[in-house]
Formats: structure tokens, C-alpha cells, sequence
């Protein structure tokens, strides 16, 4: 094999390297990449991205939001956790025979004391029953990449708050996100690689993955990226993972349903989100106010369905000549939260 650990800490940089590697780089054996970054969520090419995150948690917390080109559910990483990917040619693996492009990581894991860790149900690795690892696989123009997550001390509470979506909010025609119980890989390694850093994990399972005791005898088949392979890089940066039309105008069209009773009245909410956008927005319900509360929907038709925009047009369109008494920022809150 040929192998890369990548400097970036981004994951959307590091999506776009792993992309440019797969479809420009030339490669007479198999290519296996490491990278970590640091908080993020990354969701499936098939899903509804809104309805895979906690939106007002993700941005409070400064949590990068991507999508990936591969299919399956929407993942939570942060600096705890190792990513994996092995960039092979199409016609030497099945696509979606996952075991056989993971199984080499499960038998380095085993060789460092995680004996339990075993490939469950269709794309996931399981310690003790508990999932540390999901995977995911992409093919195009001859090659595959299968790459997943290696849970070694992933902070599970940020989990439990950023993929948070109450079922009952909204409906789309996205792949959903199949949650199981999760669990950190490092307490079931052998004592002496509990302490391991990610970086020194990352690059422990290099040497088990090569059968060496040291990087330097592995380091002809290191991958090396030249400056203008770098730029090539950038552009797919910019022209995907950091794009918000790829990350959130991708989405399928969704509906969402608000309700809520103030005070001042109830306001009934019904959206359709079309590319990210809203497409069509009807307000119901007993409140007062002096002016059609059309006029607001149609200032909101075609605006960006988060939480800056969708406020934006609240606070220059003056909310109480629709929702007399009831706080603007109440009406963003039941909008968009």
C-alpha cells in the first residue's frame, strides 16, 4: 500500500484531499488515508441535512457542517476521532463489501488489545456490542473509496446535543440516520495504548497496518502533494465542502411544521424547503396583528432556511404588525429552532 496522513485539521479540506487523491492520483497498489479534525458533522450525499442536525446547537458551538460524496448517515467527529479511507480500483472489491475493505484495521485493533472489535450488520464496527465505527463507500471513474471513523475518545455528550432532531419537526425524502448505541474505542485497548494520542494511534495502526516497528521503514510509500495539487485541492474545497449550496441546497425538499402558543396568541407554522430555501411558508393560528401576515411569508419565499437569514428578513419586516405582542425573537425561535 501507499499511505497518507493528512496535515489538515479541517474536514472539509481533508474530504476534498481525499477526493482529489482518488480521482487525479495514479496508484499501482492500494492507498490508505489517516486524518483527524476538529468538531464537525458530516452527513450523507442522499440526506436532508437540516434533519440531521441540532442547527442552534451547531452554530453556538462552532461545529463544521459537509457533506460527503458517499452515501449512509450523518456522523459527529471531533479531534477524539480517526478517520480511515482506502482508495482501491473499482474491479478489486465488490462495492459494498465492507468487511473486506476494514478488516485489516479490526486486525490491527486486535493486535492492540481490542479483541471484542468486530464488522457488524452492514457498514458498522462494533467493541462489546457498542458502535466505534461507521463506514461508508463511494466509486467514480474507476476507483472506490470505503473510508470510516475510529471512536478513540470522542466527546459522546456533543453527540447527544448536535445529531438531536425531534422525528416529529420534519418529514423529507432524505435517507435517515440509523442511530445505535456508541462507545469510544481507547477503554477497550490493551493498557499500554490506552494513553496513546490520536496522532500516536493514528500512526500505530500504520506500523500494524505495514507489519514495521518504525515509520521511517515504510517511508517510500508516503504520498507527497505538490503545490499544484494543493490549489486542485482548494478548488474542490470551494467547490463542494465548503460550499452552502453543496452542504445545504443539495437537500431534498422537506416540509416543517411549527407550533407554539404565547401569551399573545398561537402561531401555527407550515414550511416547504426547497434547496436548502424556503420555498412556500402559511402562518396559522389566533394572534393579532394590524397588517396580512401574507405579506411575510412572501418576504420569506426563496430566503435561506437558517437562522441568520430566516432572521434577517424578521427584523427589517417589523414582526408585530403580524404577531402583535409576541417577541421577534420568539417568532425566529419557533421558525428555525
Amino acid at each position: 500500500m501507499y499511505w497518507y496522513a493528512m496535515k489538515s485539521h479541517d474536514i472539509r479540506r481533508n474530504l476534498a484531499t481525499e477526493q482529489y487523491l482518488m480521482n487525479n492520483k495514479q496508484f499501482d497498489e492500494p492507498l490508505v488515508l489517516f486524518y483527524y479534525e476538529g468538531p464537525c458533522i458530516i452527513v450523507g450525499r442522499n440526506q436532508n441535512t437540516l434533519e440531521e442536525i441540532n442547527q442552534k446547537y451547531v452554530e453556538e458551538n462552532n461545529i463544521t457542517v459537509t457533506r460527503r460524496l458517499s452515501g449512509g448517515g450523518a456522523v459527529y467527529q471531533d479531534l477524539g476521532n480517526l478517520c480511515f479511507s482506502f482508495v482501491v480500483d473499482s474491479d478489486s472489491e465488490e462495492f459494498g463489501d465492507f468487511k473486506s475493505f476494514v478488516q485489516p484495521v479490526v486486525d490491527a485493533l486486535h493486535d492492540m488489545g481490542a479483541t471484542t472489535a468486530e464488522v457488524s450488520g452492514r457498514n458498522d464496527i462494533l467493541v462489546d456490542g457498542k458502535k466505534f465505527s461507521g463506514n461508508a463507500m463511494y466509486s467514480h471513474s474507476g476507483k472506490t473509496f470505503s473510508h470510516g471513523t475510529l471512536m478513540l475518545d470522542v466527546d459522546q455528550d456533543v453527540i447527544a446535543h448536535a445529531l438531536n432532531v425531534p422525528a416529529d419537526k420534519m418529514k423529507s425524502k432524505g435517507i435517515k440516520s440509523v442511530r445505535s448505541r456508541v462507545t469510544n474505542l481507547k477503554p477497550y485497548l490493551a493498557p499500554e495504548y490506552q494513553n496513546l494520542t490520536v496522532p500516536e494511534f493514528r500512526d500505530t495502526l500504520l506500523k500494524e497496518l505495514f507489519h514495521v516497528d518504525s515509520l521511517d521503514a515504510i517511508q517510500d510509500k508516503e504520498v507527497q502533494i505538490n503545490d499544484d495539487e494543493q490549489s486542485a485541492i482548494d478548488e474542490i474545497f470551494n467547490q463542494y465542502y465548503s460550499n452552502w449550496d453543496w452542504v445545504y441546497g443539495n437537500s431534498p425538499e422537506f416540509t416543517v411544521k411549527k407550533r407554539q402558543h404565547f401569551t399573545a396568541g398561537t402561531i401555527d407554522a407550515r414550511l416547504l424547503v426547497e434547496g436548502g430555501k424556503i420555498k412556500n411558508i402559511k402562518f396559522y393560528g389566533d394572534f393579532f396583528g394590524p397588517s396580512d401576515v401574507t405579506e411575510l411569508a412572501t418576504k420569506l419565499e426563496g430566503v435561506r432556511y437558517d437562522r441568520e437569514h430566516v432572521g434577517a428578513v424578521l427584523n427589517a419586516a417589523d414582526t408585530q404588525k403580524y404577531f402583535n405582542g409576541i417577541d421577534v425573537n420568539d417568532v425566529l425561535d419557533l421558525l428555525v429552532d
